[in-house]
């Protein structure tokens, strides 16, 4: 019969020389192999190489971890990170959904910019895969069990670990509405729209349809007096609206966009690029969590035998500290 369900799920793969790889870093993982495919499949219709392909997909790969990382540490968790030398330190978790968004947008930008290429043709063709990242992601994030919504009696309610109750499991709702996003713009882009249309769609409709979502969302932190979350959709949301207003307005009454040269198909130093993406998606495999997390204390009662080391040390009294002066400056 279907029921509440008990989340006990085990958030690590396996250890590797005390070295941890989780489910969650796996979704990053993932999404990055799903664009590189995608993108080698459809790389002709944007005038793409083979050794450019694997340049964008590095490009977007490391801007989707630094504007993950920069926002959780920027603005989640400042107090946190200004008194202890841990930015750079991924396995103790820390990435914001809103941050992966804008960082991979700017790892494409510098990719096109270097490589004179059609910048919102091929940001049409990366939405298509980020929706499929993002669902990745949302799968990640509830197997980590650390982002719940609020209580619940509907029949589908988790009881997440360390929180009372039977809860809503938004990021599952928020999986299923970012993987339906992809059959939607591949809909679109089947009829011929403007280039950069399905990225302003797709900025659009992210942030829209996570609104109400976010409402059965319990946030530990805000932004501007609204749950941090809400605050980013309502930006992200604008952004989405001032590029579609773009958008139609070059399409009305701007030149037409030529179509892409079709590219000098040279395969010379596919080597190292291969070896440089083959990196690129084993480093997330060690990110645990989307917020910074004293990993022992987090997880050890799902995974028996985690100790505190130098890669995880104990920081949850700092990070509950952090916490408290947050609330109360705002």
């Amino acid at each position: 019969m279907f029921g509440p369900f008990i989340h006990n799920i085990d958030p690590i793969i396996v250890s590797v020389f005390g070295v941890h790889l989780w489910w969650y870093g796996l979704s990053f993982t993932l999404g990055f192999l799903n664009t590189h495919i995608f993108l080698r499949r459809n790389r002709e219709s944007v005038g793409l190489s083979l050794p450019a392909v694997y340049d964008l997909t590095l490009f977007l790969a490391i801007g989707v971890l630094m504007g993950g990382r920069a926002l959780v540490v920027i603005n989640n968790e400042w107090d946190f990170y200004r008194e202890h030398l841990l930015i750079p330190s991924i396995w103790v978790g820390g990435f914001a959904t809103h941050g992966l968004i804008f960082g991979g947008a700017a790892g494409v930008t510098i990719f096109c910019l270097i490589y004179r290429a059609p910048l919102r043709r091929i940001l049409d063709l990366l939405a298509i895969s980020a929706a499929i990242i993002m669902g990745f992601g949302r799968i990640g994030n509830f197997i980590d069990g650390q982002i719940f919504g609020s209580l619940t009696d509907v029949p589908w309610g988790v009881k997440f670990p360390n929180v009372e109750g039977f809860r809503h499991p938004v990021v599952l709702y928020d999986g299923l509405k970012n993987f339906l996003l992809a059959p939607f713009l591949l809909w679109v882009r089947k009829r011929g729209v403007p280039p950069g249309r399905i990225a302003g769609l797709f900025i659009f409709l992210y942030a829209l349809l996570r609104i109400p979502i976010d409402l059965l969302r319990e946030y530990p932190i805000s932004m501007w007096g609204l749950p941090t979350g809400q605050t980013l959709n309502i930006i992200t949301v604008f952004i989405g609206l001032i590029i579609l207003a773009v958008n139609i307005y070059r399409a009305r009454y701007g030149q037409k966009t030529p179509l892409p040269v079709k590219a000098d198909d040279n395969r010379n130093g596919l080597g190292w690029r291969r070896l440089a993406l083959a990196v690129c998606c084993l480093i997330p495999l060690v990110i645990p969590s989307d917020a910074t997390r004293d990993v022992p204390a987090t997880y050890g009662e799902r995974h028996p035998g985690l100790e505190h080391s130098w890669m995880y040390p104990p920081i949850a009294e700092d990070l509950a500290k952090s916490a408290s002066r947050a609330s109360e400056d705002k």
